[in-house]
């Protein structure tokens, strides 16, 4: 039987438990009145248990045959300006669930256009917690995701960086540092949330220690994809599962000792079902 090394940072982070918690509760206490905009989280078997309690995700073009009054719940990635104007003109009733983390941001890209300082994002142009970061940075914010995007930026004079919150910290790091030789005064926000900090930190020391490396999570969910990506560069027998019924397509080679991470979006149940397979078929 192999070893089996558990990240204790592994599953549900602050923000996503607060947002689950509260889609649940208003599932319970609405009885079939409850949308979330978007996916609450990026969590296939979140929303699909959701989705049993009579809570569907909507998008902007579902809003208008909503019920006037029913309740609408924000992802926790956030949302856009835009969107939200649509939201407070729908006659629904809004619970804001944006992790307090992305709010922060929300308010730092704010302040910092008021002030005229250029925003760069460091983060994936296509996820909706960039989309909404964006939405608030004024109109001259750039996204960059790789160290050779700085090269398209232009001259720059007072900028202000801030980071998804979930972005690799060593690349948001090596990008910081190409920024740097392009603009003349640049203020540094690294608002990674240390919950992420941690967690890639953790699966980097357990992957180089290791025969075998599990990551589990939502396919579509970023930072299980970093986790992934992080894993992969220390160990390469590592694998990307959603659910414990995945390891049983994965042809294992010899192994003594296997670790096991999982995303801020992965449920404590799966973990532990991912756990119990480990232990009893390796």
């Amino acid at each position: 039987m192999a070893k089996v090394v558990l990240a204790k940072t592994a599953g549900f982070c602050f923000g996503v438990t607060k947002a689950v918690e509260k889609v649940y509760e208003l599932a319970e206490k609405e009885k079939g009145g409850v949308c979330t905009y978007g996916p609450i989280i990026h969590n296939e078997e979140v929303v699909k248990d959701l989705e049993k309690l009579g809570v569907r995700a909507v998008g902007p073009e579902d809003i208008a045959g909503i019920p006037e009054g029913s309740v609408i719940v924000t992802r926790s990635h956030g949302i856009t300006l835009s969107e939200q104007q649509i939201l407070e003109k729908s006659g629904l009733k809004i619970v804001d669930a944006t992790c307090p983390f992305v709010k922060k941001i929300h308010k730092i890209v704010s302040e910092s256009a008021a002030c005229g300082e250029t925003v760069i994002i460091v983060g994936d142009p296509a996820h909706p917690e960039v989309a909404g970061i964006r939405s608030r940075s004024g109109e001259k914010s750039f996204v960059l995701d790789t160290p050779e995007a700085v090269d398209s930026l232009p001259r720059l004079n007072k900028v202000k960086i801030v980071s998804q919150t979930t972005f690799n910290y060593e690349k948001f790091q090596k990008i910081v540092d190409k920024i740097k030789a392009n603009c003349y005064y640049i203020s540094v926000m690294n608002t990674i949330c240390n919950a992420t900090q941690e967690r890639q930190s953790e699966a980097r020391s357990i992957a180089s220690g290791v025969d075998a490396m599990i990551v589990v999570g939502g396919l579509s969910s970023s930072n299980t994809q970093k986790l992934y990506e992080i894993c992969r560069s220390e160990c390469k027998n590592t694998y990307f599962i959603q659910t414990a019924a995945d390891l049983t397509k994965i042809d294992f080679p010899e192994i003594q000792s296997v670790g096991v991470t999982a995303g801020a979006s992965t449920p404590g149940k799966i973990i532990q079902e991912v756990l119990i397979y480990v232990r009893t078929k390796l």
